[in-house]
């Protein structure tokens, strides 16, 4: 198997939900993309990199090709690693949604005007 192959499956198997995802994890299964990293497709190479991604938040994991099971462990690695970006994920538009709200009573004064910033 190559790993460009193993990284398709299971970010299609992420997609397709088979595996248990909270509900937040389930609305960004849809992003997550699974990308071989390495400068080569063969699970023997001697740096293999696999980037999971969801929009702009990734995570690079690096294996070496002698551990038993390598095609296990990298599908649960990219597993943790999509749970992991999906709370951080979270935790990043929470944080955003805060600061908004919190511009809307923003007051800036200039010249000895006060001029009022309100979101709509």
């Amino acid at each position: 198997m190559k790993i460009s192959e193993l990284c398709r499956m299971i970010e299609n198997s992420i997609h397709d939900t088979k595996y248990p995802l909270t509900d937040e994890q389930q609305y960004l299964a849809k992003y997550v993309e699974v990308i071989n990293e390495s400068g080569s497709d063969d699970l023997k190479n001697e740096d293999i990199k696999i980037k999971v991604r969801i929009k702009n938040v990734y995570t690079i994991n690096n294996y070496i090709p002698n551990i038993e099971h390598l095609p296990g462990i990298i599908e649960m690695d990219i597993l943790d690693s999509f749970k992991i970006l999906s709370r951080r994920v979270a935790r990043i538009q929470t944080a955003s949604e805060q600061a908004d709200s919190q511009m809307k009573d923003i007051r800036i004064a200039t010249n000895g005007y006060t001029k009022s910033k309100v979101n709509k």
